[in-house]
């Protein structure tokens, strides 16, 4: 997978893995990695799918609608490649959180959904239920904070209310910050997140 990887200055701290929103890149987050934690290392994945000339980490059939299969797939290639990633650059495997912005973040939740000790922790911003019906791993060790507008037009506010309660019935302790920018990723949120993440992997 295409990406960048920036070594840290403090080995201790997690490795942000970074996954951008449709239409992105890898540099796109690059700058909140810095807010939220200017020691730690970063690896930044750009997705594997081009719709119409925008990158994306899985497929849809429509707006909202994803293509399960595909998203099952793409899941598992980003899973292997984290695992390839930390040999190469020499990170710590079992101390990766995750920061994804809409696309990015429904497949940080996916990896959540789908597998055991993944993911260290992961801020998700205006996320949906990657897939339901699902049974989750136990996620009792794996704090996650959500970032949500109130008046987002691609994410309704139910589908953040719904992925925290599937999380929290998995163990996950989970955090909303609640917004009025509509899709929008504002400073203030990514605020929050530094201080939820600085409160629990400081």
């Amino acid at each position: 997978m295409k990406h960048l990887f920036k070594k840290g200055t403090n080995p201790s701290k997690p490795t942000l893995l970074l996954l951008h929103g449709t239409g992105g890149t890898e540099t796109d987050l690059l700058p909140l990695a810095e807010m939220v934690d200017a020691e730690a290392s970063v690896l930044s994945v750009r997705g594997n799918i081009v719709e119409n000339g925008m990158p994306r980490y899985f497929k849809r059939l429509a707006e909202g609608v994803f293509d399960i299969e595909n998203l099952k797939e793409e899941t598992k290639n980003l899973a292997d490649f984290i695992d390839e990633a930390s040999k190469k650059y020499g990170f710590d495997r079992d101390n990766v959180v995750a920061i994804g912005y809409s696309n990015g973040a429904n497949i940080a939740g996916s990896l959540l959904f789908r597998y055991q000790d993944v993911l260290k922790g992961a801020i998700l911003h205006h996320p949906m239920v990657p897939l339901r019906g699902l049974e989750l791993p136990d996620l009792s060790q794996v704090p996650v904070f959500i970032g949500a507008g109130e008046n987002d037009p691609i994410c309704a506010p139910q589908e953040s209310k719904d992925l925290k309660q599937l999380l929290e019935e998995a163990g996950s302790s989970v955090d909303i910050d609640w917004g009025q920018h509509g899709h929008s990723l504002t400073q203030k949120e990514v605020l929050a997140a530094a201080q939820w993440y600085a409160e629990n992997f400081a």
